[in-house]
């Protein structure tokens, strides 16, 4: 009997430990299956990559990181940035255009304007090699807004007064608890307008136009992708397939292989972007300060 039980000691040895640990083995073997990779491609590391820009531009940090990581990275040898974006702040808005223009000096970059790519976004987008436009697409909007609130009327109807200590003629700029004086309006509009001229000189000088010509391209008017075409916006009219067709084209690869994103940092970007865009859209004039 004894001789028979270590005859079948390397079988029942692992019987016994799948008996004991079937949910622990279970459970690794379902991670297998999720995330495993479902493809010889996935074996290979990407030479491809699309980064998306969606929802309004508040901070740039994410996205540039992640173009500057492209740019050095010697794997990949072209760029795909899918737009469809609003547009936002000025200063995060030049942090990607800037980011742009560096990646072309290493590799081709491409922009998809998959829905909208007008005002801040339409200005990260502006170095790129190309821009494609989705026939659907709205195009432009450059030009800048500073907006505010008069509070004053509901501050009066509840009894509420502000108190300020300043030094500084125009340091009360765009204060909410009041109208605004016409000299500080003053003082926003050369902000905007020195803002304005910069935008419209970096678009002109990117895409080849003629800056005397501004107001036919800019002075924010919105555009469809096929008007945009016509006064040299964007580069050609087509969808995602046609842009990544191209960037292949301008990239060189023989065996395109793009990157795949987490699945859960996807799921957590489209949660956070479809609030945000949610967010402009019912609240137009909401500002961050």
């Amino acid at each position: 009997m004894e001789l028979l039980k270590k005859l079948f000691l390397p079988i029942t040895i692992p019987l016994r430990f799948i008996q004991n640990n079937f949910k622990a083995m279970l459970f690794v073997l379902i991670l297998f299956l999720l995330f495993a990779p479902q493809s010889e491609n996935s074996l290979k590391k990407n030479n491809l990559s699309q980064i998306n820009l969606v929802g309004p531009i508040m901070d740039a940090t994410e996205i540039v990181n992640s173009l500057d990581d492209a740019a050095d990275d010697t794997n990949i040898k072209g760029v795909l940035l899918n737009v469809n974006s609003p547009g936002g702040a000025v200063a995060p808005s030049i942090e990607i255009a800037y980011a742009i223009k560096r990646i072309t000096k290493k590799k081709p970059v491409v922009v998809y304007a998959s829905g909208t790519i007008a005002s801040g976004s339409y200005y990260a987008s502006i170095w790129a090699d190309k821009i494609i436009a989705n026939p659907g697409s709205m195009v432009g909007s450059i030009g800048v807004i500073m907006q505010g609130t008069d509070l004053s009327g509901i501050m009066q109807k509840l009894g509420v007064k502000t108190q300020v200590v300043q030094a500084g003629k125009y340091k009360q700029l765009g204060t909410p608890s009041r109208q605004w004086n016409e000299y500080e309006i003053n003082e926003l509009n050369k902000v905007v307008q020195g803002t304005y001229d910069m935008f419209t000189e970096d678009v002109a000088k990117a895409r080849n136009l003629d800056i005397k010509e501004r107001d036919l391209f800019a002075n924010a008017h919105i555009f469809t992708a096929s008007q945009a075409l016509k006064i040299g916006l964007v580069d050609a009219l087509g969808v995602s397939y046609d842009a990544k067709k191209l960037l292949v084209k301008l990239s060189g690869v023989t065996d395109p292989i793009w990157n795949k994103e987490d699945r859960l940092d996807k799921i957590m970007k489209r949660i956070t972007s479809t609030t945000a865009v949610t967010l402009h859209t019912y609240f137009p004039e909401m500002t961050l300060k």
